[in-house]
């Protein structure tokens, strides 16, 4: 066993330069090649926007050398498995050179998830549930992210009339199809090659060419009302302040991963003794907080990946209302609202945020009918073949409907105070983090059977609840209810005077 687990640490496909450094940490060797890629990504960002901008190198220069040091990552870190990784990305550039533009979105769609799903399936079957800590499925997902979005934009670009876009697929909308290397550079950057975040083509061919900021102060300033803001009289501010408090943050979540999350492991809530032997609410508690502690290493990669194009002047969202600059546009996630959400809306809308970006823009924002799951199919196609994805996509169905119904049903009774509305506040703070405790947790435990442990072991209870909410709650349930206690009531007020009447003519008789 001891053989087994440490040829896992040091098995990866990738370059074995590093292995005195996993000897000597102890971390999987993947992982070491991984974080080695990002942390000279983040310091050659730096030198990419002060001595590559555009100023002084052209955007064929600049395309080139950022795809290049991609190319150069994605070989470093997966080896021989990067060949899928330029398969892919090359397949669908043929199909936008040659294929029919009507149908050009539907073609890669098919053929970037089909790829991605095969690729997904043999994961399973190679590593069965042994996931190693980085694996090539990680940046083919992104790039199937890029592969379609691009697609679905270039069609709008170049096949539907401008009366048909809505106001956001006309600002992202192509018209015209990217050459070899700006689709390269798109999709294999040393910017978010291995973790993303996902972009739009528009906002990177902006930064490459050195409008990206300019082109967000100039779609701010014709938001405003006026038109006078001044924000054209500071065209470049500097990211260093955002980078240095994501930098914070990423320090903060590495140091809580192995203090915190390590002495709380997640296998531990299907441990059969636990299970067995400890009360309903201690496996709750325990739930909660194993599930807590799991999120920092996902705000760790994410808030990384957004850092390294903060750092090379990617990102820019514009000014906030202090007049000072905001680097939010490619940010995976809010913190902050996550850890405070209210609603399992709020709590997705803030978790992995340009994943939910791209599926409202090639699903959800386009499928004529059955939009939330339809989404949420996708969602679980894309993320892999594991059983337990499905499981919390499909649990995210009810949930999220049941949360809406609540809130349509009960939040306008607690708005009258301050005190009512903070009572709301916390409880559907707690219902909600609850609820996606229960909702995560087999996304963790990947199989059938832990996930089916799992459920038994909480009674299904956020199933049977939110199920009952549903139904409850609905406008035509509620119309019946109501129309069947009136109808009551008036039978009961109509025996209720035949009584009194006849009781009034005994007396008279």
């Amino acid at each position: 066993m001891m053989a087994e687990r440490v040829d896992n640490v040091y098995r990866t496909t990738g370059s074995q330069w590093l292995l005195p450094v996993t000897e000597y940490l102890g971390f999987p060797l993947a992982l070491v090649n991984f974080l080695a890629c990002q942390l000279f990504a983040l310091s050659f960002a730096f030198w990419f926007r002060l001595y590559l901008s555009p100023r002084r190198s052209s955007p064929l220069v600049r395309h080139t050398v950022a795809a290049l040091l991609g190319v150069i990552f994605i070989v470093f870190c997966f080896g021989w498995y990067s060949t899928h990784l330029l398969a892919v990305v090359l397949a669908n550039y043929l199909i936008i050179i040659q294929a029919d533009i009507t149908n050009v979105h539907r073609y890669s769609m098919v053929v970037a998830m089909g790829y991605l799903t095969v690729c997904q399936v043999s994961r399973v079957l190679i590593f069965k549930y042994e996931i190693l800590s980085t694996d090539f499925s990680g940046p083919l997902m992104i790039m199937t992210q890029k592969i379609t979005s691009l697609a679905f934009q270039l069609h709008d670009g170049m096949c539907k009339k401008a009366d048909k876009l809505t106001a956001e697929q006309k600002l992202l909308a192509i018209s015209v199809k990217p050459t070899l290397v700006e689709y390269l550079s798109y999709n294999l950057n040393f910017l978010s090659v291995l973790v993303g975040p996902f972009n739009n083509y528009k906002d990177y061919i902006n930064f490459i060419e050195g409008t990206h900021i300019s082109s967000k102060l100039e779609q701010q300033r014709a938001s405003m009302t006026n038109g006078k803001n001044g924000y054209h009289k500071c065209p470049d501010p500097s990211p260093l302040n955002a980078v240095c408090q994501k930098l914070l943050v990423c320090c903060v979540c590495m140091l809580f991963f192995f203090i915190i999350t390590r002495s709380l492991p997640i296998t531990y809530n299907v441990h059969p003794h636990f299970v067995s032997h400890a009360l309903f609410i201690t496996r709750l508690t325990y739930a909660f907080f194993s599930i807590q502690a799991a999120r920092p290493k996902f705000y760790f990669a994410w808030t990384l990946g957004d850092v390294i194009n903060n750092a090379a002047g990617f990102g820019f969202s514009g000014m906030d209302e202090h007049g000072k600059a905001t680097w939010n546009l490619l940010s995976n996630l809010n913190i902050m609202r996550v850890e405070t959400a209210t609603s399992v809306k709020t709590f997705i809308d803030n978790w992995n945020i340009q994943t939910g970006n791209w599926l409202k823009m090639v699903c959800y924002n386009r499928a004529p009918r059955h939009r939330l799951v339809l989404t949420f199919i996708l969602s679980a196609l894309w993320h892999g073949i594991y059983p337990g994805y499905y499981f919390t996509f499909i649990t995210a169905i009810p949930l999220t409907l049941a949360a809406r119904a609540v809130r349509k049903s009960f939040r306008h009774y607690f708005l009258g105070s301050r005190s009512l509305k903070l009572a709301y506040d916390v409880l559907t703070w707690a219902s909600t983090q609850l609820a996606i405790c229960y909702m995560v947790m087999p996304f963790l435990l990947l199989a059938v059977e832990p996930t089916m442990v799992y459920y038994r072991s909480m009674y299904f209870h956020m199933h049977i609840l939110s199920i009952l909410a549903v139904i409850v709650l609905h406008p035509k349930f509620k119309s019946k209810v109501i129309s069947a206690i009136t109808k009551a009531t008036t039978q009961i007020s109509f025996s209720q005077c035949l009584s009194v009447h006849c009781n009034n003519n005994d007396k008279l008789h």
